[in-house]
């Protein structure tokens, strides 16, 4: 069934450590048949793309594995037939010599993993160290993630992970048919603070409920020692929230997590009266 590489974005903390290592084992080193030397700069064959969510203060960074994704319908293979091969293991190569002064390559690629080298006047990419594969070996950039973010290894051992995953670009997944697996992709967080103004205090310990106004799924969270409110991993959808604590009048609003995550900063509660 071939080799398969999958991340879980909720394992890697941003070291890049692997966009290191690809660079330490490719600049300077020529691997033909599979590749020539990566440039010292210009390239990321195996990068680490950090993206910052929600609103000061509740802000999340995730950070998302950019590579060759070594598709099974390759959009590089039908743009060079003749200088793209698909080995027996799965992994995508680029011929070094067949592909030379092939820069129509570069841009083939809907992932944006394939870079033109000036001086060789070569499409270059991940090769999943192919030489390393071929001597028993398992992939530098797996070698060295302290996290064991990303892995390599047999299909069939990643089976049950596989159907829980998504493809980087889910919308391509069915044409191009990605080898590269996601785990824990990033959803929508919705989350907040309540607060006593009359008293100037946080609230510990009240019930936040948030009902998807489309599908009418209901979230039920408390908040925290700090007053805060987090719901994790929710739907891209406009919420209905509603604020509840004993003693104090219920607070309902809308918000939207269609665009971003959300922070919906200080929700006040007032002292009910009656």
């Amino acid at each position: 069934m071939g080799k398969v590489f999958v991340f879980d974005v909720s394992k890697c903390s941003g070291c890049r450590n692997c966009q290191i290592a690809c660079k330490d084992e490719h600049v300077d080193n020529d691997w033909s048949p599979y590749a020539k030397p990566q440039p010292d700069t210009g390239q990321f064959w195996n990068r680490i793309e950090e993206k910052v969510r929600g609103q000061v203060p509740k802000v999340k960074v995730a950070y998302t594995l950019h590579m060759c994704q070594h598709c099974d319908d390759a959009p590089c293979m039908k743009a060079a037939p003749e200088a793209v091969y698909k080995r027996e293991d799965g992994l995508v190569i680029i011929d070094p010599d067949k592909a030379k002064g092939c820069e129509k390559l570069a841009n083939a690629c809907p992932y944006g993993a394939i870079f033109w080298n000036e001086e060789l006047e070569l499409p270059q990419k991940c090769t999943g160290c192919a030489h390393l594969i071929d001597a028993g070996q398992i992939p530098h950039c797996v070698d060295v993630c302290a996290h064991g973010a990303i892995r390599f290894g047999d299909e069939e051992e990643f089976a049950e992970e596989i159907a829980q995953a998504q493809a980087l670009v889910p919308e391509r997944a069915d044409l191009d048919r990605p080898r590269v697996y996601y785990l824990n992709m990033p959803k929508r967080f919705l989350a907040g603070i309540v607060i006593d103004p009359e008293e100037d205090e946080v609230i510990i310990g009240a019930k936040v409920t948030a009902q998807n106004i489309g599908t009418g799924e209901v979230l039920v969270t408390q908040t925290d020692e700090f007053g805060d409110f987090w719901f994790h991993q929710v739907s891209a959808a406009q919420w209905r929230v509603y604020v509840e604590a004993d003693g104090y009048m219920t607070r309902v609003f809308e918000e939207s997590t269609t665009e971003e995550d959300r922070n919906t900063g200080p929700l006040e509660l007032y002292r009910n009266a009656l």
